[in-house]
This record gives C-alpha cells, sequence and structure tokens, in this order.
C-alpha cells in the first residue's frame, strides 16, 4: 500500500505512539454521547465509562434469580452456586449475586447500581464477531452497518469534525479508549472519526518526549514515517499528558488486575481535568465454554475469577472517584455481546445464548433492578434462551438521553429507529424521568394469554397507557417470530388474536413494551 493510501484510509484513526501507565489509549472524535454533551442545549459535564465484557458473560450465574433456582437446579446442576453461598441484594428477596460480586453488591445495597434484566435484540446472533458488531453499530440483526451507533451521532452534529478541533469549547479529546482496537462504535458513515494511540512505551515516554529508535530497516523507515505523521496529527497529547499530571494521589486499586489498572487511568484522566466524555474499558474473556466453574465446586473456577476483577475493579473506581470528587459526574455501563443458554453443558461450561442483565452503576443512577427475574420453562432444552425484556438500544437511547441532555427529537436519526427510553440515570439535568411510569404499573398484569396452552388460535390481551405500544412474540431460542403491534395508542384496554401458523410446540414469551413499561409473559404453544 503506497503511503499516500495509508494515511487516507487511516484518516483520524492513526496509531499514534504513546502509552498510559502500560495501557494503549484511543483519543476519539466520534463519540455521540460526548459530543451531545459538548454541544447541546443543555450543557454538563457529565462522563460515561463503557466496560465491555469480551465473549458472552453467562448472566444466570452471574444475577441469579432465587424464584427459579429450582428449575436453575436441573437444568445447571453443574454450574449452579449453592443458595447459601449467594450474595443478597438490599430490596430483592428473589434475586442475589455471585459470591464473588462483593464490590458490586456493596455498591448496589448503598443504591449506586442499577441491574437491567434480560437485555438482548430480536433474532439475537451467537457468532462473536457478528453479535459484537450488533452491538457497537446498533444495527438490527439482519442489517450491516459501516457506522457506529456513536459515530452516527458525532457525524449528525459535528459533520465538518475533524476540521476545526481541538478548538477553544473542546480542546480535550471526545472520547478516550483504553486497550483493544479503534471500536466500530466510533466510526463515522465515511471515514474514522476517532484517533489512536497504541505502542509498547509507557505513558512517561510520552509526557518526556522519549521515543525508542526506528531499526535502520525497510520496516523501520516505513515506523519512522508513521510517527512522523502520528506527531502532526496528534493534537491531544499535550492535554492528555497535562491532565494525567494534575492528579498526584489515588485511591487504593487491587493488584494484578488488568481492568482495575485500565479504569485507574479512567478516574486519572477525568478528575485531572479533560472535558472528555466517554471512555471506553474492556476485560475478558468470558466465552466460558468449558471449565467455567471447578468441579464440584461452582464458586470457584475461570467465571468467579472474572467477576471478582469485575467487580473489584468497579468498588475501587467508585471509591477513587469519590476520593477526587468527581463521582456525582461519572455513570458506568457494563456490556457483553451475549449471554449464555440456560442449560449447562457436559464440559463444566455454558454456550452461547441471548438475552442477560446489564449493570449500570454511579452516584446518580436510579437504584434497583429493572425488569423481573427471567421467567425459564419448566423443562428445559438445549435450545432454550432467557427471554429478552429489553432492548440494548433502549439503554443506549436512555443514557443519551437522560445523561447527555440528547433532545427525543435527534434519537431516532442517531439510532435509526424508536427505542423506547428506560429509567436509568437522575435526568434532573435533562427533563424528567419516566420513572413515574414504572412505579404506576408495579404488580400490575399488563399482558395475558388466553387461552394457554393453546393449539390453534389464542387472544392476547394488553393495557396501555397509550403513546408507543409494541407487542412482540419471540420463540425460546430468542428469535421474533411476529410483531403483533407496532404502533401509537390511546389508552385503554385492547386483544389481539394469536394464530399458530404452523410454529413447533413448546414455550413461547410475548412482550410488551409501553414506553418505559415491558412486561413478558410465557405462551405455550401445545400438540
Amino acid at each position: 500500500m503506497k503511503r499516500k493510501d495509508f494515511i487516507r484510509q487511516a484518516g483520524a484513526g492513526i496509531l499514534l505512539p504513546a502509552f498510559l501507565n502500560g495501557f494503549s489509549l484511543r483519543a476519539f472524535g466520534a463519540s455521540p454521547l460526548l459530543q451531545a454533551l459538548a454541544q447541546s442545549s443543555v450543557d454538563t459535564d457529565h462522563v460515561l465509562v463503557l466496560i465491555q465484557l469480551n465473549g458472552g458473560n453467562d448472566g444466570l450465574n452471574t444475577v441469579i434469580p432465587l424464584d427459579q433456582y429450582s428449575i436453575l437446579s436441573h437444568a445447571r446442576s453443574n454450574l449452579l452456586i449453592p443458595q447459601n453461598q449467594l450474595l443478597s441484594l438490599s430490596g430483592l428477596s428473589a434475586t442475589a449475586l455471585h459470591p464473588a460480586m462483593t464490590g458490586i453488591q456493596s455498591l448496589f445495597n448503598d443504591g449506586k447500581v442499577r441491574i437491567v434484566q434480560g437485555v438482548s435484540y430480536p433474532n439475537p446472533n451467537y457468532s462473536h464477531f457478528r453479535a459484537t458488531d450488533i452491538w457497537l453499530t446498533g444495527s438490527n440483526a439482519n442489517q450491516t452497518l459501516t457506522s457506529g451507533w456513536a459515530g452516527r451521532y458525532l457525524n449528525y452534529e459535528y459533520p465538518n469534525f475533524p476540521t476545526g478541533y481541538p478548538n477553544a469549547q473542546m480542546p480535550d479529546p471526545l472520547a478516550i479508549q483504553i486497550g483493544s482496537v479503534l471500536s466500530t462504535a466510533f466510526q463515522g458513515p465515511t471515514s474514522g472519526m476517532g484517533m489512536s494511540i497504541s505502542d509498547p512505551t509507557n505513558f512517561y515516554n510520552l509526557i518526556s518526549g522519549i521515543q525508542a529508535t526506528a531499526p535502520n530497516t525497510p520496516a523501520g523507515h516505513e515506523l519512522s514515517f508513521v510517527r512522523t505523521v502520528a506527531k502532526q496529527t496528534d493534537q491531544y497529547a499535550g492535554v492528555i499528558t497535562a491532565a494525567a499530571n494534575n492528579v498526584t494521589q489515588q485511591g487504593a486499586y487491587p493488584s494484578n488486575n488488568s481492568l482495575a489498572a485500565q479504569l485507574k487511568i479512567v478516574a486519572q484522566l477525568i478528575a485531572g481535568g479533560l472535558k472528555t466524555k466517554i471512555y471506553m474499558v474492556n476485560m475478558g474473556s468470558f466465552d466460558t465454554h468449558s471449565s467455567q466453574v471447578v468441579s464440584g465446586s461452582p464458586a470457584t473456577g475461570n467465571h468467579a475469577a472474572l467477576l471478582q476483577e469485575l467487580s473489584d475493579a468497579i468498588k475501587a473506581f467508585m471509591d477513587d472517584l469519590s476520593f477526587l470528587n468527581v463521582a456525582d459526574r461519572v455513570t458506568g455501563m457494563t456490556f457483553s455481546e451475549f449471554g449464555r443458554r440456560i442449560l449447562g453443558n457436559n464440559s463444566l461450561g455454558s454456550d452461547h445464548g441471548a438475552a442477560a442483565p446489564m449493570l449500570i452503576f454511579g452516584n446518580q443512577v436510579i437504584p434497583g433492578m429493572l425488569g423481573t427475574n427471567p421467567q425459564l420453562p419448566g423443562t428445559v432444552t438445549v435450545s432454550d434462551n432467557v427471554a429478552m425484556q429489553y432492548d440494548f438500544r433502549s439503554v443506549y437511547a436512555s443514557l443519551l438521553q437522560d445523561w447527555f441532555c440528547v433532545p427525543t427529537s435527534d434519537l431516532n436519526t442517531i439510532l435509526l429507529q424508536n427505542f423506547q427510553t428506560l429509567p436509568l440515570v437522575s435526568s434532573a439535568d435533562c427533563s424528567a424521568s419516566a420513572l413515574h411510569e414504572i412505579d404506576q404499573s408495579a404488580g400490575l398484569t399488563l399482558v395475558t394469554v388466553y387461552p394457554n396452552p393453546f393449539a390453534a388460535h389464542t387472544n392476547i390481551s394488553y393495557t396501555t397507557n397509550g403513546g408507543h405500544t409494541l407487542i412482540q412474540v419471540f420463540n425460546g431460542e430468542g428469535q421474533l417470530i411476529k410483531t403483533v403491534l407496532d404502533k401509537e395508542m390511546e389508552a385503554g384496554n385492547y386483544s389481539a388474536g394469536f394464530e399458530n401458523e404452523d410454529y413447533p410446540a413448546g414455550v413461547y414469551y410475548v412482550r410488551l413494551q409501553n414506553r418505559s413499561v415491558q412486561q413478558v409473559k410465557p405462551m405455550v404453544i401445545g400438540r
């Protein structure tokens, strides 16, 4: 490839020769979230931290539904943790945490964690690469997008970036990723909109201007050329260095914990004065097909070690943010490309599945659990999955709207569809919360199926409070088989017929979503 072609295709995503405390940095300009914050009609200093759990985390052994424990004891007897070892959660008598997650338990009981149950999307893909693409781009399962959900917002708000940046209004990187490669989430519609800093030297080489000598070889000459271009394009190295140097003391972090080391850098840069609005870190691997647990001791093993690393790192990060007096500005979110199947396998592991819980954490989250414990079929087969309650893009929409004050009218443009927002964080700086809708509907049965079971025909009765109302039917594998209703409705009680269009006998799920309120009910088709 010719040099000019390399530069043209790399664009703003050129790798820059620098490391921060041993971790590569990526300074992005493509985050819709932070761009929304930088330029939205409501100015805030909010920061969002994304934690990517690579590999597909087993949600049923992370957030354990105690009211489904007897079913789980048959479906995954070799994986299920003894009930007396699980961690209790304040206000949730039927839900518990993996015993390795004492840090998250402490934060939850202090009102600083929101558990979102059953997060997925219709027709989930079980390929790591494709599923990750879907989460990063915000696409439908049958849709391939080359732009990221964050990059689309940035292009909408700042179509001329990077021309004119940095500037007096936004002198700092718009977003920073520590580790990994340039995320698809920050790809704009026509070009990469982020900058990368990645080289096996440490951060102190960056601030001291020290650079390893390139070898006197053809490859070394090319490296020197790339470094020259990098120097010309690295407009943010100075402000990153200055911010890091502003913080001379931090709270304690666990040793030998890669995620904690990444989050320590994030806290350092936030407290150091960067106006950066979004950070991304990652850890793995959660692809626990085998040896997820130790035989005879399911509270130990690979999954336990991963969850402890995650939990300890988040707790240390939150404590450090409080120590640095910036905790009220920061909200964090965990996500993984998919969950795991209900049924355990014969290798002391679990296989690729559909829905799983997400954790939203921070001082400004609305505490507690959103949604209900997953309802599992009495007899679990290898095809059965945790049913979807919330679309992951509703989580994105909610954080954009309520944390970064993105106008509701812009959300459809960014996310390409109408995804109802959810009560996740305080929206006091932006708009009124939807939490009252959840509270008013608590304990009410909003959707029923009768007869159930049925063979040929049944009726779905539902209650809507008005506004956008969606009714979907999923099979046990999480595939969307029918959209019964998707339109604006007047408040009231309604019913809709559902025909068995030669669907196989088995357990299905009816999902109602009416603005921020959702309910999922099982439906059985008999022979």
